[in-house]
């Protein structure tokens, strides 16, 4: 029996909801798109939903292009019931990276480190894998289901962003994915959309992240403003710096502060480290390479200056320590 035949003796309903992490990005639609055509090759209808906003332009672009409707959970307060089932992808449930919304999380379909905390009726989980997308397309090749242009070209552009173009995270499967999709995919779109992915207000981010960057040895850390839909990027870029293999870009949002974690040494976990880092003042974890997490504050602008200043107390608290006990 197949992963996605298991997956599917777990369903009940006629009708689920796909979540993806809240503010969701390519990975995560690309996934929610592709669960979303499976269950409807198997005779099941189902509802894209998230939490917040899809602030990036290329994403936005993205669900344009593919013509994919999600629904923000909001809009949904009246719908759901507890009896709905609902398909977590690129996110599990107790993460602090997704709303707990009404219904039963039955499935999970996620990249992530696993929170063994919580129990699905059926799970797929592979932390070694670069992109949720790469499970999903795995699905459709596994169990010989069609594969048209726009489910294509959506998972391939989903792989290509979570492993910065098979640089970062990279596994076998996801290599061996993106080969077997080519023939379908649009990749004048792909490309349309890797070099279209900037809007002026982003270079503005990018201006308050240089003018802003502090390193103490080669860890940085980096202010990109208030409601950044960049970040991610911006840790990217600054781990580009010679002089940095620890890049910490944070974020104010109205409810917090947001934080994208890179690293390219493997002794130095950044979805450990900004787990302990921010253990009992917020949340985050990730991958070893990649990693982001959440600071909930609603004070005073000194309130988050304090708090950011903490923030980089810990970072560096816990990175000595690492190096301590590597030695």
């Amino acid at each position: 029996m197949t992963k996605l035949e298991e997956l599917l003796k777990q369903i009940n309903r006629k009708h689920v909801y796909i979540q993806t992490h809240n503010f969701p990005d390519p990975d995560a639609i690309a996934s929610a798109l592709g669960i979303q055509e499976l269950l409807k090759h198997n005779g099941i209808t189902s509802t894209i939903c998230y939490k917040g906003k899809i602030d990036r332009y290329s994403t936005d672009k993205l669900r344009e292009l593919m013509n994919i409707e999600l629904l923000n959970v909001e809009d949904l307060g009246a719908i759901l019931t507890e009896e709905d089932e609902v398909i977590l992808v690129d996110a599990q449930k107790g993460n602090s990276n997704i709303i707990d919304i009404t219904g039963d999380e039955i499935i999970c379909i996620d990249h992530h480190p696993e929170n063994e905390k919580f129990s699905y009726r059926f799970k797929d989980i592979r932390p070694g894998v670069g992109a949720c997308a790469t499970i999903v397309a795995q699905y459709f090749f596994e169990n010989e289901i069609p594969m048209d242009r726009r489910i294509a070209t959506t998972l391939t552009y989903g792989i290509r962003i979570d492993t910065n173009n098979l640089s970062r995270g990279v596994s076998k499967l996801d290599i061996e994915m993106l080969y077997r999709m080519f023939d379908e995919c649009d990749y004048e779109v792909i490309h349309m959309l890797e070099n279209s992915n900037l809007c002026f207000d982003d270079l503005m981010a990018y201006s308050s992240a240089i003018s802003s960057i502090e390193v103490y040895d080669d860890i940085s850390f980096c202010n990109t403003g208030k409601d950044c839909p960049v970040i991610a990027n911006i840790s990217d870029f600054m781990l580009a710096l010679k002089e940095v293999s620890f890049s910490v870009v944070y974020s104010r949002k109205s409810d917090g502060i947001k934080l994208s974690v890179r690293s390219e040494k493997s002794m130095l976990d950044a979805g450990k480290i900004v787990a302990e880092a921010l253990k009992g003042i917020g949340n985050g974890g990730g991958h070893a390479s990649m990693a982001g997490g959440f600071v909930p504050c609603t004070g005073s602008d000194m309130d988050v200056k304090l708090l950011e200043a903490q923030m980089k107390e810990r970072f560096l608290a816990v990175i000595a320590d690492v190096k301590k006990r590597a030695v």
